[in-house]
């Protein structure tokens, strides 16, 4: 492993265990093996790029990972959109054990944007991949992926994934369900 190698995977590392904010470059070269400082300026330019690629990354992971789950998920030709929305919340609800410190860290890092104007933008751009994922991953049978209908869906699984996200985090034990989620759609919609 090279030292650009050694450097994301001790960010990452770091940011999972310190948080962005108190992770330090000191704390990054200590991980990395003893990495020269030097070395995260002339592999990412600064420690602030350097964390950012270490959560796109991260981020990145837990979406193949989820993909991949969802992959296998089989439903009935006749299910309705209500009960493909459950489905689909309860492999990425399920997938938040796994990646719980990934949730954490996104967190504290959009706790950081106001003091970081490279961090929104960077944050801005992984949303807006977001949303177009979530967007194929929650579409049924001849849902249309282009243009505005598939914003909408995006920006609604999007807002939903942050704030069942944050739930679990602060008091999993109240955290929705996937199946509470698909009954208050049910609802909502008066399906």
């Amino acid at each position: 492993m090279g030292n650009r190698e050694a450097l994301l995977d001790a960010a990452r590392q770091c940011l999972y265990e310190k948080g962005y904010a108190r992770t330090t470059l000191r704390d990054i070269t200590k991980a990395a093996g003893g990495v020269s400082m030097a070395a995260v300026g002339y592999h990412f330019g600064s420690k602030e790029a350097l964390m950012e690629q270490a959560l796109a990354g991260a981020s990145a992971e837990w979406g193949r990972a989820l993909g991949a789950a969802l992959q296998g998920l089989e439903l009935p030709a006749d299910a309705t959109p209500v009960e493909r929305f459950e489905a689909v919340w309860s492999r990425v609800i399920a997938s938040f054990a796994e990646y719980r410190q990934l949730w954490s860290a996104t967190f504290d890092v959009i706790g950081q944007i106001d003091h970081q104007p490279q961090v929104r933008e960077h944050l801005a751009a992984g949303l807006h991949e977001a949303r177009e994922g979530l967007a194929r991953m929650f579409a049924g049978p001849g849902d249309d992926l282009a243009g505005e209908p598939a914003r909408e869906i995006g920006n609604f699984h999007q807002a939903l994934l942050t704030g069942v996200m944050a739930q679990h985090l602060i008091d999993p034990a109240t955290a929705p369900t996937a199946r509470q989620l698909a009954g208050a759609l049910a609802r909502i919609t008066g399906g």
